[in-house]
């Protein structure tokens, strides 16, 4: 899965030099937790919710309501926000825009392609498309099957649910470190029963099994 699959497109933008008030209303109005920051079509930097705030003056502060809308008409958005925006590629895969955001403890990367912002991808996305790689939503049966992390294991548990016709719609596999793989599978059967008991049969340790009937 691509990151030009989950992003937002077209995503607001605000210029560098704009005044921080402009973004706030922006921010307000449309319900934006970060916004990038741009110099023409290029990114230069990421605005968010924190990044404000540390330019904005505190709560405790003396200042008269009309001193403080002077104070942040003066402020500009290059003031405040993170400069050097982390990006991908659009053309990235999933995985790389998650391991970014991980490595540099950020929670959103600007998309851009050919040095034009084209979208914006945060932690969210990928939560959704780790939520519908998995199929947690669908209806069927999601099974967890103990195996040897040996080659052939896959194509005889595959083998098992082909024999009772049963579609597998997703997979996943967590290695253990004891010759051992947890394999995931979700499938649209939902009596499961003579399948646990061949899986069973065949040296398997059926885990787990949650079902959703929608």
């Amino acid at each position: 899965m691509y990151v030009k699959s989950k992003m937002t497109a077209n995503p607001y933008t605000i210029a560098y030099n704009a005044p921080i008030t402009e973004v706030i209303e922006l921010m307000r109005e449309k319900n934006l937790k970060r916004v990038p920051v741009v110099d023409g079509e290029k990114v230069v930097g990421m605005l968010t919710h924190s990044d404000i705030q540390k330019v904005s003056p505190t709560k405790a502060t003396t200042l008269s309501i009309y001193e403080l809308n002077y104070l942040l008409s003066k402020t500009l958005v290059k003031d405040a926000m993170t400069k050097n925006a982390i990006t991908v590629s659009p053309d990235a895969l999933l995985e790389e825009a998650a391991v970014l955001m991980r490595e540099n403890r950020i929670s959103s990367l600007a998309v851009v392609k050919d040095n034009r912002i084209v979208g914006i991808i945060t932690e969210s996305d990928i939560f959704d498309s780790f939520i519908d790689l998995l199929g947690f939503k669908e209806v069927g049966s999601r099974i967890t099957i103990q195996a040897a992390d040996a080659p052939g294991a896959l194509a005889d548990i595959a083998e098992i649910f082909r024999s009772f016709d049963s579609n597998i719609t997703r997979i996943a596999v967590y290695r253990g470190s004891n010759g051992k793989s947890d394999v995931v599978i979700r499938t649209n059967t939902i009596n499961t029963d003579q399948i646990e008991k061949q899986l069973n049969e065949r040296g398997y340790t059926v885990e787990h099994i949650l079902k959703n009937q929608g």
